[in-house]
């Protein structure tokens, strides 16, 4: 077009409003008929590849959506226990006891499950029935807020990882491991982060009390990895650690505060030994969007292995090894469950959205006592593996691109490359907790620019009839 048209095209508002209107227009389209369309039902629990059947049956803890502390009906916190070919067996609805989002499930007994969960103003962990859907027992815990994790450990007692726990009395946070004794109904033991550790990179322990640094230490995982010995894994500092319960010093530690290179807000690692006793650990890495594995060495870790990167995770947040040497992994933001072997490839795929977080074989038991588990390095697949052999049923998760990863590689090389990447890993971690149910990735992309020309066409409107707004403020006001 050249500058005469352009000048003649301008000129006439009309014209420009009504270009502006059909491309507001075809951008929403997609996101009117898949409204129109939408069915509510569990068809979105689907299966992906199955190349092998898992042997027995997988239990998948959905966290769910909620908002202003109220469960979205349509983004449901779930137990789905699925069949060996991908089946569904059976689903639990948060909503029936009460929770708003649902966190670590360990099978118990080789039928039932313990399920850690958010209710309004507190944490209940119970043990539920599938077989006869009813909660066996249950415990609350009133003020003890996004709890993610907690085990059943000798007997009754429950190994307990407190998040979010600040006080503001006494302006500190006081985030903690404790145990619980159901028959005492008490807490027998306790090992405070502030006590035992020095954080000076963030917050030192301090409560601020305007909401800045609420959520400290993010610990989201603890497994009673042996007698007197508890793994944990504080999120927000980068690292996992070995708690002694008897002398509370820290006996092993893998990652350090910001070291990236290692670990970025990390998610329920498992421990395991090699066949020659070498402590091993298997990490979801959830903003690295990969995992890994670090066999120690001497006073160091050496990483052996690693799988997937963010052309095929988004928020992975569990990692178990199989005794078939096999992977077990949660993909959470691409909203699905795979299991891999050692090079990658997808031998079993479960699509389970919103935001599956644990995963469990539940004639395995609890993970965290598998420590006969094969390492990597006893399966002499030491490396670095993309991940292959997806069903691809949605976009990330095959060869359908998403819209950060088309973000990503359309400005590879330029000079806003490293920005652009940023902006797409931050939107891929976030528009997954927003997009409607209803509304596909690509969709939800046509909705945002479509709102965003629509700000600017209201802001345009109002530059170009200034001095006729202005005007009419003024006879008003006289």
């Amino acid at each position: 077009m050249s500058n005469e048209s352009k000048t003649r095209f301008l000129s006439r508002p009309w014209l420009v409003r009504a270009v502006v209107l059909l491309v507001i227009v075809s951008l929403l389209a997609p996101s009117a008929v898949s409204a129109l369309t939408y069915e509510p039902s569990d068809t979105n629990l689907q299966k992906g590849t199955i190349e092998s059947p898992a042997g027995g049956t997988t239990v998948i803890s959905i966290q769910g959506f909620k908002f202003k502390g109220k469960a979205n009906g349509k983004k449901p916190a779930r137990l789905v226990g699925v069949g060996p070919r991908g089946d569904v067996k059976w689903v639990h609805n948060g909503s029936n006891v009460d929770a708003t989002w649902f966190y670590d499930v360990d099978p118990v007994n080789g039928s039932n499950v313990l399920v850690t969960g958010t209710a309004r103003g507190g944490t209940i962990i119970y043990e539920y029935n599938p077989q006869d859907d009813e909660v066996v027992w249950k415990e609350r815990f009133d003020g003890v807020h996004d709890t993610h994790d907690a085990d059943l450990i000798n007997g009754d007692q429950l190994l307990v990882a407190n998040m979010r726990n600040y006080n503001p009395e006494k302006e500190v946070n006081e985030d903690r491991i404790f145990i619980y004794d159901r028959g005492e109904d008490e807490i027998v033991w306790e090992w405070q982060f502030r006590n035992h550790t020095d954080w000076t990179k963030k917050q030192g322990g301090t409560y601020a009390g305007d909401g800045t640094n609420d959520d400290w230490t993010h610990v989201n995982d603890v497994d009673k990895i042996a007698e007197g010995q508890y793994l944990v894994s504080p999120r927000n500092f980068d690292q996992v650690m070995v708690i002694n319960r008897s002398t509370k010093d820290i006996d092993m530690r893998l990652g350090s505060d910001n070291n990236y290179d290692v670990m970025n807000e990390q998610h329920n690692p498992t421990y395991m030994e090699s066949e020659n006793g070498t402590p091993t650990l298997l990490v979801a890495d959830s903003h690295g969007d990969r995992v890994v594995e670090y066999a120690k060495r001497d006073d160091g870790w050496e990483q052996t292995w690693q799988v997937g990167s963010q052309q095929s995770f988004n928020w992975p947040r569990d990692a178990d090894r199989l005794p078939n040497g096999n992977t077990l992994i949660v993909d959470s933001n691409n909203h699905r469950v795979i299991e891999v072997n050692p090079q990658g490839e997808i031998v079993w795929e479960f699509y389970a959205p919103w935001a599956p977080y644990d995963v469990e074989r539940m004639h395995l038991g609890d993970e965290a006592m598998g420590t006969d588990r094969p390492t990597m390095a006893d399966q002499n697949a030491r490396g670095e593996y993309p991940i292959t052999g997806s069903a691809g049923l949605t976009p990330g998760t095959g060869e359908k691109l998403t819209f950060s990863q088309w973000l990503t590689a359309a400005f590879a090389g330029t000079p806003i490359a490293e920005p652009m990447g940023e902006f797409a890993t931050q939107w891929s971690k976030i528009a997954p907790w927003v997009r409607p149910v209803w509304m596909g990735p690509w969709d939800f992309v046509g909705a945002v620019a479509a709102g965003l020309l629509l700000v600017g066409w209201v802001f345009g409107e109002l530059l170009y009839n200034r001095k006729r707004i202005s005007s009419g403020v003024r006879r008003r006001i006289a």
